[in-house]
């Protein structure tokens, strides 16, 4: 078709004599047409088997996927089933394990009364005299005080002397040893000692500071008013004679001190206690106070070298700012001293010897 289509197209232009001379083309050979239409067909057969093969694959992904969601569904219902199944299981070998439990504490308890019928009164005797002695240790070790324990070991030796038994000679022996060095200790009244720091803070604030004005009452005795002589006009009453030497003596009184507060002196040895205000004045008491406080809870926790150092600045602080010639700051430094006297350090005892001889005994049934 293409060849016949040259030879119609007329030639024009300059090469038209070039084109009349060329050589005509030749025809397509039918075997060519036959191997590319056989192509064709080929091509056409091997895309529909390929497509055939692949929907064939798609269906197999289908079923298989299918396949795979309901054997998901079930693995979920199999793991759900074993989930109740171990919660279940659980429950069981904890109920289980309560009961066991139980068993084994009656067994432990009825092993216990066994033993505790098996034992001779002896046996019995020394394993209350150790509990009993190591509870009054601790007892001693909280109350920071030697009488529980001193009253535990004299009951334990004198009923082992009413038991009367040769092996418990030894025990006796160690507790009348431990009993002496136990007197050889000095132990801190903890009780007395807080009831003379309470006793100090709430005289805290009647402490005269140094540059505190004194009232004269409190400074001399309020010197009785002069009593004139008696009247010897006899129209005044007694009555009324009476009543006018009281108003005299109030009033005699009441310019004699503010005569004596025009002018005040005196010998402070601090300088700078003289230039309080009021106001730190009361910031010194609270301060104090606090100090007594920290004093105190020392005390009862047994820090007793923190609270001797909080005693000490209290003390400072009194004889620094404080009237050293009041009678109630003497008194409240006094009483200072005392307590330091009565800070003992908190020798616990040991009780080695008797606890010793306990165990000996109790070994040797």
């Amino acid at each position: 078709m293409s060849t016949e289509a040259v030879h119609d197209q007329p030639t024009s232009g300059p090469h038209a004599a070039q084109g009349l001379a060329a050589p005509a083309a030749r025809p397509s050979s039918p075997l060519a047409l036959y191997l590319l239409g056989t192509v064709a067909v080929v091509a056409l057969v091997g895309s529909g088997m390929l497509w055939q093969r692949m929907s064939s694959i798609q269906e197999q992904l289908a079923r298989q996927s299918a396949d795979s969601g309901t054997q998901a569904i079930e693995a979920r219902t199999m793991a759900r089933d074993a989930q109740d199944l171990a919660r279940d299981s659980a429950a069981r070998i904890s109920v289980m394990e309560a009961r066991v439990g139980e068993v084994a504490l009656q067994r432990s308890q009825l092993e216990e009364l066994v033993q505790s019928l098996s034992r001779t009164r002896d046996d019995t005797l020394i394993v209350d005299i150790d509990t009993a002695v190591r509870m009054a240790q601790q007892q001693s070790q909280l109350t920071g005080s030697l009488d529980p324990l001193v009253a535990t070991l004299r009951s334990a030796s004198q009923r082992i002397e009413r038991t009367a038994q040769a092996r418990l000679t030894p025990v006796q022996r160690a507790i009348e040893r431990d009993l002496e060095s136990i007197s050889r200790l000095a132990v801190t009244d903890t009780a007395g000692l807080l009831a003379r720091l309470d006793d100090l803070s709430r005289g805290v604030d009647d402490l005269p500071l140094t540059n505190a004005v004194a009232k004269p009452s409190a400074v001399r005795g309020g010197a009785p008013a002069p009593v004139p002589a008696t009247p010897e006009d006899p129209a005044l009453s007694a009555a009324d004679w009476a009543w006018w030497q009281a108003w005299g003596g109030r009033a005699w009184n009441v310019v004699r001190a503010e005569i004596y507060d025009l002018v005040r002196v005196s010998r402070i040895d601090q300088p700078e206690a003289v230039l309080l205000s009021p106001d730190q004045g009361f910031f010194l008491r609270e301060n104090l106070k606090l100090t007594l406080l920290n004093a105190r809870l020392g005390v009862l926790a047994r820090q007793y070298d923190a609270a001797r150092n909080d005693l000490v600045s209290a003390s400072v602080a009194m004889g620094k700012y404080f009237d050293p010639a009041s009678r109630r700051t003497r008194n409240a430094q006094a009483l200072l001293e005392q307590i330091q006297l009565h800070l003992k350090s908190n020798e616990q005892p040991s009780l080695d010897e008797t606890l010793a001889a306990l165990a000996t005994a109790a070994a040797g049934r």
